[in-house]
């Protein structure tokens, strides 16, 4: 599904990301792990179009989107979640996934068509199955920081995505926090089909959800493969694993 070749990018003279290679297989739970500084973000920003590599190719559903707009690759099937909580917090929870649901369908508010009244049923569909119905009318910014970490992933879906990206989806998280959050994840990818790419810092949450995982370091992709292939590679072990 997403295929990424000997990916470059520069910021002056720092090499963000130098050679990296993954590849995403269509129903895979994909994790990429490194040290901090590793190039993680930056990566996850190429594939969504945020950034343009310097050198490289990036192919989804076998056509190149190296050089697409964001809001294109978004249409083609990519969402995302950022490291930061990124929502509408004065507008309710059911309201932040609607725009997303209505901006899908390429749908506008009109005066014989308003906004409120568009894509109920696919909005509630989308907040049942991560657990938010019961907050739909609550105003996003006063959630909790997990329950703002689950909404951002619930508009990414209301981006009807083949391929979600997902930036550290526990980050700040406490531990229930991060086990429920993960336990929604593995089953909205079991339940909608979905293809998952994420970066998490947690190693117990990458070794017990990911089926691949590609490993980065100064830039560059050390090993993708199982995880048990992971564990067992000696320079992740050096580069990464043993400094936890």
């Amino acid at each position: 599904m997403l295929k990424l070749r000997d990916i470059n990018k520069s910021f002056g003279e720092f090499m963000a990301v130098n050679g990296a290679d993954l590849t995403v297989s269509e129903g895979e739970l994909v994790a990429v792990i490194g040290p901090n500084g590793a190039g993680k973000t930056t990566l996850f920003n190429l594939i969504t179009g945020q950034l343009k590599p310097d050198k490289g190719r990036i192919e989804f559903m076998g056509k190149e989107i190296t050089n697409i707009p964001p809001y294109e690759i978004c249409k083609k099937g990519i969402a995302r979640s950022f490291q930061i909580v990124n929502i509408f917090p004065r507008l309710s929870v059911f309201k932040n996934v609607q725009v997303a649901v209505i901006s899908q369908r390429k749908k506008n508010n009109t005066l014989f068509h308003p906004a409120q009244g568009m894509l109920i049923e696919e909005t509630n569909s989308i907040l049942e199955s991560l657990g938010l119905s019961k907050k739909a009318g609550e105003t996003a910014g006063s959630l909790s920081h997990g329950d703002q970490r689950i909404l951002e992933i619930a508009i990414a879906l209301g981006n009807d995505p083949k391929l979600l990206v997902l930036d550290e989806p526990t980050a700040g998280m406490s531990p229930e926090e991060t086990s429920t959050t993960m336990e929604l994840i593995r089953g909205l990818a079991e339940e909608r089909g979905l293809t998952i790419l994420f970066c998490e810092h947690d190693m117990d949450v990458v070794f017990s959800t990911a089926q691949s995982i590609m490993v980065m370091h100064q830039g560059r992709t050390l090993i993708q493969g199982k995880p048990q292939q992971v564990r067992e590679n000696e320079e992740v072990m050096k580069a990464y694993l043993g400094e936890e």
